[in-house]
């Protein structure tokens, strides 16, 4: 049944021009960038060569590339998770899904996995367009692969939030400007006390940003990839629990 609802979800995305546009609009901006970094080796390229262990291809291109996408992607994805549930509510189709023999598991990781389907679709175009470099050049798929788990790791974690926040409103709008505000504060969280000089490990471990960029460094640490994996997690139980109390409800 999840699977089920997580293929009606993806198709219902992509009738509707948000998915399109999304796509179309990411690729048009991304693309640009790329070619930015692309142009800025290039002419860095004769000062590298004389520098022994210079950054390579990778390092110049890929990590902004997949920086910019995370940033883009934190306003992105509010859009598309803002009407997973509450358009439910707004065009008065929960009592309906909630009356199917599903539980409330079902549904919500449903929503969920057909919501990151598309957003996994995005990813694999922003990794294909390092990838075109091999025609001319030389990557290390190993900083590669972790920009990619670490961009994955963050829309899933940007996903689970909106999707709680579009539990808990029946406005599809608010819900949509609730996670990008919540997603905005984690992302900053310890932002403040960087420019401070002083450490807070509480706001450094709560932060999106470190935990993503610790992974987009290359060193796949176990303490960052079980961050992300108890956020989704934490996030996905709230959004079964709030999906719970509108059963009761109605």
């Amino acid at each position: 049944m999840i699977s089920t609802i997580a293929i009606r979800e993806f198709k219902a995305l992509f009738l509707s021009p948000v998915a399109w546009s999304l796509l179309a609009v990411l690729q048009f901006i991304l693309a640009y960038l790329f070619l930015k970094q692309v142009e800025t080796f290039m002419v860095l390229q004769p000062k590298l060569a004389a520098i022994p262990n210079s950054p390579g291809l990778t390092d110049i291109v890929v990590p902004p590339l997949f920086g910019n996408a995370a940033i883009i992607l934190l306003l992105a994805v509010p859009l598309l998770t803002m009407r997973l549930i509450a358009e439910e509510r707004r065009n008065k189709t929960l009592p309906l899904l909630l009356s199917a023999p599903l539980t409330n598991a079902e549904i919500i990781l449903g929503k969920f996995l057909g919501c990151l389907g598309l957003l996994v679709i995005v990813i694999g175009l922003v990794t294909a367009m390092p990838l075109s470099l091999l025609l001319g050049g030389e990557l290390d798929f190993g900083k590669l692969s972790a920009n990619v788990l670490a961009l994955l790791m963050l829309v899933s974690a940007l996903t689970a939030t909106g999707l709680y926040l579009s539990c808990i409103t029946q406005h599809p709008v608010v819900a949509g400007i609730g996670s990008f505000g919540l997603s905005l504060v984690l992302w900053l969280l310890d932002t403040g006390s960087q420019m401070r000089d002083h450490r807070n490990e509480w706001l450094e471990y709560l932060s999106l940003l470190r935990h993503f960029q610790n992974l987009q460094s290359g060193l796949i640490n176990s303490v960052d990839v079980v961050y992300f994996l108890v956020f989704i997690s934490i996030f996905i139980l709230l959004s079964i629990r709030s999906l719970d109390k509108l059963r009761w409800q109605k």
